[in-house]
């Protein structure tokens, strides 16, 4: 993919699990949501899977370790072998491994994902800011992490302890709602101690390098549901990028998305991997997919014509991106996005 501004969504004469060899797949909002399968995923993941496509699981979420996930996505009756998920954990231990002396103990303020990859990478996990830490890591450590947790975070990075975050997503999605992530966590020290941590999860480079390293993919797709880390991840990746709508982004969101949050593709969901994808054409003074064509004028974004809401979107978002140029689309669309049910 160029980092060349992108206009307007790309089309594919071919089905996406066929022009590239990887889906490297984000799992909360993409294949499930507060535990279960999210609609079409199973059977969807399945077909790419017959096909040759190879599935990875990519996610910023630290607190599983990749057994744990593999095991819950075959439950989902989606089978998966542990070397097929890649976490913000593994690669944050990847990130300190590389700059702390081999064996070296780590103070962790998480779960049991990234104890599980520190050992991986040869250090020692370890509890208090007393026991002489080389390294201080920050990751997701669910609902019942203790308030404590932040304060030996803290009097370690005061000292002057490295510190590293495996990702800083502010939001986590949950079953009831929105829930506080990693990122609101990391806010915490950053406020006791002023200091900045080496963050390596999406959309920063350090998981764009675990995953290809894990994976070995030549031909990666990333596919994800958040502007923000999944396809900004892709952007500075420089591997094109699947959006899929079952998650936190909304048509309103990809409309006023900057450049590096641009998807190559945008599909309704996981089905979008079997099959290939609209041209968005330029039409006079605006852009045609399907049926619709879509206009920016001089307030709000105009949309004619008829067809399925996704083709709408797709006119839409060129249309936007077109207008915003290397900015955000500030047209109103709110009359267009709700004639669609978006």
């Amino acid at each position: 993919m160029s980092q060349s501004v992108r206009t307007r969504p790309e089309g594919s004469g071919q089905a996406l699990s066929e022009a590239y060899d990887t889906a490297l797949l984000d799992l909360d909002g993409v294949v499930y949501a507060g535990g279960d399968a999210i609609v079409h995923a199973v059977e969807s993941l399945a077909s790419a899977r017959a096909g040759g496509m190879r599935l990875a699981y990519v996610t910023n979420n630290a607190l599983r370790t990749p057994d744990t996930v593999a095991a819950h996505l075959t439950e989902l009756g989606i089978p998966t072998g542990a070397g097929d998920v890649i976490t913000s954990a593994q690669a944050v231990a990847r990130l300190i491994s590389e700059q702390v002396p081999a064996g070296a103990r780590v103070l962790v303020i998480g779960g049991e994902g990234l104890r599980v990859a520190l050992r991986e990478r040869g250090l020692e996990p370890v509890e208090s800011a007393d026991d002489d830490p080389a390294a201080v890591v920050q990751g997701f450590g669910g609902p019942e992490l203790p308030w404590g947790r932040f304060a030996e975070a803290s009097y370690a990075v005061a000292r002057g302890v490295p510190w590293f975050a495996s990702n800083t997503d502010l939001t986590i999605p949950s079953g009831r709602g929105i829930a506080p992530g990693n990122g609101a966590a990391v806010e915490v020290v950053r406020i006791a101690t002023g200091a900045e941590p080496q963050v390596a999860g999406k959309p920063l480079p350090p998981m764009h390098r675990e995953t290809i390293l894990r994976t070995g993919a030549e031909r990666p797709l990333v596919v994800g549901d958040r502007l923000d880390t999944d396809i900004e991840g892709a952007f500075n990746g420089e591997v094109d990028s699947l959006l899929v709508l079952t998650g936190v982004t909304d048509g309103a969101l990809l409309l006023a998305a900057p450049p590096q949050h641009r998807p190559t593709y945008v599909d309704a969901d996981l089905r979008g991997l079997l099959g290939g994808q609209p041209d968005v054409v330029a039409a006079g003074e605006g852009f045609r997919c399907g049926g619709w064509t879509a206009t920016a004028r001089a307030e709000r974004l105009e949309l004619d014509g008829d067809g399925t809401s996704l083709d709408g979107l797709r006119a839409l978002c060129a249309a936007a991106w077109t207008a915003a140029g290397d900015g955000s689309c500030t047209l109103d669309a709110g009359k267009e996005l709700a004639r669609l049910g978006l």
